[in-house]
């Protein structure tokens, strides 16, 4: 059966008060519809998009279709004045075009939509006509009369909160739009809430959200949700190169700061082992502190002039003294803010007129201490907390030259800094350089960008 997902844009977003309707709005470096697209084309599972958007955004849709090369989008469709008009409008297109088929409808404002629960309800499709996606409440939920005063106190454990994507097999959600136009007092917000009024007898399997699927609606929920991508989890079920990412690295050149050891060294084997053409440099490999602009500036320009292009440039360059602040020389403080921060700075605006020519990659290290200042090196926790911030900020800025910037954050990981400033830890608590360098070389050839992907120890 063929799947099509329905992307619903057409709101305004009134609620919110913004200059333009709440799905074109910037988080985590593209507009919040470009990550729920971005979900729906990466879905294995998903052959193709219909996006549903009032003519004046039309142009912009086709922007994003040819910018991110979201290659299943085949149908832009006109919205209405009302919400089922746009559940409308995709069911006429496809009335026309398949007998059959799975239409998932899904908001455009709800980019955090997780590869599970599309699985999930495709699954359930092949079962029931009407799937619809749906989380239990924390709150109990009460209902009023016209005085608001309560009426009733339904059972919380009977209640759930519904979301999208909702599913259903195109003949059917047809039929109950057939007998609801009929009634002269159809009035409805849900696609779901149709066929449970106009078609009764028919099932809605319902199945598991989560709370990061949340929607975009109130000012507070941008906040929120700019707050859950910093802090989501990109991890790759399986860690290992698959044999189309590793001959998507064959023959790039590869460009690697902070390479004499660590993730960084493991990073260059990893990259050379698939075909890449490396470039190492480190203040051991070549002399180049990050730090320094023009030893930067030399080091990739050396390289351009070697391979006439540059397709990523990593930077795992990184110093780290723990001990309270009040105990940190002044010398360690610059040493700490120039390497992790300038350099990384140095090295961004350095590498942007060969990553522009090649829509290339930039690449950082962030850790798990960014979410919240550490005891004993709060410089460190500042400096890679800024650099969660840093990437996107920039993955934004430079999307219009197709330049990703991406950030890994790997656990506690046994390198040659960790083992000086913790000494020798008990073996299974830590990652090795080589299962975060897999990760880092699985990003460079993806096509995602201001993402944070956390590296995680798996037997923890």
């Amino acid at each position: 059966m063929k799947n099509v997902a329905v992307i619903l844009a057409g709101g305004i977003g009134s609620r919110l008060n913004a200059d333009i309707p709440k799905q074109f709005l910037k988080v985590a470096g593209m507009s919040v519809i470009e990550h729920t697209l971005s979900v729906f084309q990466h879905h294995k599972s998903i052959d193709e998009i219909a996006v549903v958007v009032s003519d004046a955004y039309r142009n912009k849709i086709d922007s994003y279709v040819v910018k991110n090369g979201f290659t299943k989008v085949k149908k832009v469709l006109s919205s209405g004045k009302e919400r089922y008009y746009s559940s409308l409008s995709a069911i006429n297109a496809y009335e026309v075009e398949c007998d059959e088929c799975n239409l998932i409808f899904h908001d455009a404002v709800r980019p955090l939509l997780s590869e599970s629960i599309i699985n999930d309800v495709i699954a359930a499709l092949e079962k029931y006509d009407v799937v619809d996606v749906a989380i239990e409440s924390a709150d109990t939920i009460i209902e009023v009369d016209e005085h608001d005063v309560i009426s009733q106190i339904p059972p919380r454990k009977m209640l759930r909160r519904g979301q999208t994507p909702q599913g259903f097999k195109l003949s059917v959600i047809k039929k109950a739009y057939d007998l609801a136009l009929q009634d002269p007092n159809f009035v409805t917000t849900d696609d779901c809430g149709v066929v449970l009024k106009y078609l009764p007898e028919t099932k809605i399997k319902v199945v598991k959200g989560t709370d990061a699927n949340m929607k975009l609606t109130h000012k507070e929920d941008f906040y929120l949700i700019e707050k859950l991508f910093q802090l989501r989890t990109a991890n790759f079920t399986d860690r290992q190169l698959t044999e189309s990412e590793k001959r998507a690295l064959k023959g790039r050149v590869v460009v690697v700061f902070g390479a004499s050891s660590g993730i960084g060294q493991a990073l260059c084997d990893v990259c050379k082992q698939c075909g890449a053409r490396v470039y190492g440099f480190s203040r051991s490999m070549g002399g180049v502190d990050v730090s320094v602009i023009k030893a930067v500036s030399n080091a990739l320009a050396t390289v351009a002039d070697a391979e006439s292009k540059i397709d990523y440039v990593v930077d795992t360059a990184s110093v780290l003294y723990k001990q309270p602040l009040a105990h940190m020389d002044y010398n360690e403080i610059d040493e700490s803010i120039n390497v992790n921060y300038r350099g990384m700075v140095n090295v961004a605006k350095e590498a942007f007129q060969y990553l522009k020519e090649t829509k290339g990659q930039l690449l950082f290290y962030t850790s798990s201490s960014y979410t919240r200042g550490r005891m004993d090196y709060s410089i460190y926790s500042s400096t890679k907390c800024a650099t969660v911030n840093f990437v996107q900020a920039l993955a934004e800025e430079w999307g219009q030259f197709h330049i990703r910037v991406n950030c890994i954050n790997p656990e506690r990981t046994k390198t040659p800094m960790r083992i000086k400033n913790f000494g020798v830890e008990p073996e299974g608590t830590l990652l090795h350089a080589e299962d975060v360098a897999e990760v880092s070389a699985k990003v460079l050839v993806s096509e995602l960008t201001g993402q944070v992907f956390d590296v995680k120890v798996m037997n923890l």
